[in-house]
């Protein structure tokens, strides 16, 4: 089964993605997504200037003899441009061979390991009234986890407020990226007080996640976690920079709040201490970022030694490919955890079109063989790339903080 072309598409529905067309001599195509957000042209120049060339001629059913040769034949490891680029590979490969197969992709994986995948949304408001409306929301819709995320009193601008006007929240620019302040003190007062009114007002029967995006140095995120302690949270999320993975040590001997981390990680190399030490709950890297379904298998058994579970991240900066393969993954793999969904919004859906369902807080990849994404090149042509950025941070002194 020869690879006869592959192809990379940019467009922006809403949003920037992009997409990888992989087709065969048999007539059958795959698609994998390689949207890497705020660098997506770099990783679109990586596939069509150095690894879609190589692909042509390739047997498409050696997936993994195909993932090697990309990641050990460049020299040149790891990254998150060449993991996303070696992922969107990954993913068409395992979507032909499904399409062959006659079989979802899960059902190559070791089939199904539950009936569904338990999925949290995110809720959000410029008040805390105005919280607690969103979470009601998300219950109405069938959540049964919910991430909480409020706007702290004294700060202008607060991650992950959805605007008013239903837009994107991030990101937020175009031609240069825009700036927000931060200041950190304001949040360790706030944040015990917004988990307390979740609490009051929701009870203990929701799971409630909360995100701190790289904010915090370990005692900082160590004190988060100790007073958040009386309010159960599922997890703190990325709460100090993941690059340092002994940090996480300290945060440990402060809290027993379950953490989370590694929407950032390319690599089984960067989370290897976290899982062995038993430093985090629960690893977020992703099919889309993290070198495809094939090394996030290899993560997912790792951690899975060590008591640690999947939280993978799905954000709407990863395309509906992504989100379908994560599902495949996380309906197969022993140690799930929990599974980011926000959704895409219109006129995404004019360009993929999904199997994916969701019902009373659980999500299924459903039954089409491969992904179960179908690709429309001719609509992505009416939607053209559009340069954004993710914001940066500035603490309230004018230097540079994580975002």
């Amino acid at each position: 089964m020869k690879i006869t072309d592959a192809r990379v598409v940019v467009s922006s529905p809403g949003r920037n993605y992009v997409t990888l067309v992989i087709e065969t001599e048999d007539g059958i195509t795959g698609i994998g997504d390689a949207t890497l957000n705020g660098r997506e042209l770099a990783v679109a120049s990586y596939l069509r200037d150095h690894l879609c060339p190589l692909l042509i001629g390739r047997d498409a059913r050696r997936i993994e003899d195909t993932w090697q040769y990309f990641y050990k034949g460049a020299y040149w490891r790891r990254g998150p441009v060449t993991m996303t680029a070696i992922a969107a590979i990954d993913v068409a490969l395992w979507d032909i061979k499904g399409k062959a197969a006659g079989m979802p992709v899960y059902e190559l994986l070791g089939g199904a390991a539950r009936e569904g995948v338990m999925v949290y949304g995110h809720a959000s408001g410029a008040t805390l009234e105005d919280l607690s409306a969103d979470f009601q929301h998300h219950l109405d819709l069938g959540y049964k986890a919910i991430r909480a995320q409020a706007a702290i009193p004294g700060i202008e601008k607060t991650y992950g407020i959805a605007p008013a006007d239903g837009k994107l929240y991030e990101p937020a620019s175009g031609a240069v990226p825009q700036e927000d302040t931060w200041e950190t003190t304001a949040y360790l007062d706030f944040a015990p007080i917004m988990m307390a009114h979740v609490r009051k007002e929701f009870g203990y029967k929701v799971h409630v996640l909360h995100d701190v995006h790289h904010r915090l140095t370990p005692i900082e995120a160590g004190r988060l976690g100790a007073s958040l302690e009386p309010y159960r949270p599922f997890w703190i999320e990325d709460p100090t920079p993941a690059e340092d993975q002994g940090a996480f040590r300290l945060i440990r001997q402060h809290t027993t709040t379950p953490i989370a981390v590694g929407e950032v990680f390319n690599s089984i190399w960067d989370c290897q201490q976290l899982i062995t030490e038993r430093l985090i709950d629960y690893v977020r890297a992703s099919v889309s970022h993290a070198g495809g379904i094939t090394h996030l298998r290899r993560i997912f058994s790792l951690a899975e030694l060590y008591g640690v579970r999947s939280g993978s991240h799905g954000a709407g900066d990863l395309s509906p490919v992504s989100f379908a393969a994560a599902l495949h993954v996380d309906l197969s793999i022993p140690n799930f955890g929990i599974q980011e969904y926000m959704g895409h919004r219109d006129p995404a859906n004019e360009i993929f079109t999904t199997s994916y369902t969701f019902r009373d807080g659980y999500m299924h990849p459903g039954s089409k063989p491969g992904l179960g994404v179908e690709f429309n090149e001719e609509a992505a042509a009416r939607f053209p790339f559009d340069p954004k950025y993710l914001p940066v941070n500035r603490r309230l002194d004018g230097s540079m903080h994580d975002w």
